[in-house]
């Protein structure tokens, strides 16, 4: 019962006081900034659905089951509720604004299984709930439209069903197979690029501007805050959906040239 009061408490319909002034003005202030955009009407996921209190509640609920280390502030998962609670209606009124800042990553080094180590960036417990809200949005909007060959990190979909669709490609009478690793793919996206692809999906400037701040919010490392000038840190929940969204190209050049392929993330 206490945790169900908390998540009530922790999501209200709306602010109330200074708080409900920020929403609205927060509102204004987004759909102003949308008219001066190029793009002619509001179209595609838009903020308010990404602080939607059900969603928000399966963000909670996921960024809990993930558990993981604390970020730069040191802020645990199990504290996260508390957080929320004293403070959501100001983040709230953050993000409708467009305010929202996301702190550094911590960068940490974990080994791979074929030798050597692999960067992974953590963000804040925060940031983690906050991407999770925003993929879910996204994910539910843009999925549809990805490629059939594609594998990694999509609803319903897995790594054992990539095993059994190159199978099926083999059974069929293909012979020649070429095994290709995109090299640190993760590391060397072009931010202005993949911005460029969230933008003919994404019309509200504010999610633009959320997602934009969570790929050069910057990385802790040794003591020090340094820039983030590409890549998507691993780590977040939003990352292996901007990257799917980058591969997506790829996918649809195979298709086009008719090959057959299986995708998994950047394998």
């Amino acid at each position: 019962m206490r945790r169900k009061t908390q998540l009530e408490l922790a999501f209200p319909e709306t602010g109330t006081g200074e708080a409900r002034d920020r929403l609205e003005a927060g509102i204004e202030a987004c759909a102003a900034n949308a008219a001066s955009e190029s793009l002619a009407a509001m179209a595609g996921p838009c903020m308010e659905a990404i602080v939607d209190r059900d969603n928000l509640r399966k963000a909670l609920v996921q960024v809990r089951r993930n558990k993981g280390a604390p970020g730069v502030d040191g802020m645990s998962v199990d504290a996260l509720a508390l957080h929320l609670k004293d403070h959501w209606p100001e983040l709230r009124a953050q993000l409708l604004e467009g305010a929202y800042k996301p702190q550094p990553v911590r960068r940490v080094d974990i080994p791979k299984a074929s030798g050597g180590t692999r960067p992974l960036g953590i963000p804040t417990v925060l940031d983690r709930f906050i991407q999770q809200a925003v993929m879910q949005v996204l994910q539910a909007a843009w999925d549809g439209g990805f490629s059939a060959s594609s594998y990694g990190f999509r609803p319903a979909r897995s790594a054992h069903q990539a095993v059994a669709a190159a199978q099926a490609f083999i059974a069929s009478g293909h012979r020649t197979v070429v095994d290709i690793d995109l090299e640190k793919f993760f590391d060397r996206v072009n931010h202005d690029i993949l911005m460029g692809l969230v933008a003919k999906r994404v019309s509200d400037p504010c999610i633009l501007r959320l997602i934009r701040g969570f790929l050069t919010a910057g990385v802790l490392e040794g003591g020090l805050v340094g820039p983030i000038e590409e890549g998507t840190p691993q780590g977040g929940p939003l990352s292996p959906l901007l990257s799917n969204l980058m591969l997506d190209e790829l996918d649809k050049e195979l298709e086009r040239r008719n090959h057959r392929f299986v995708r998994y993330a950047d394998d």
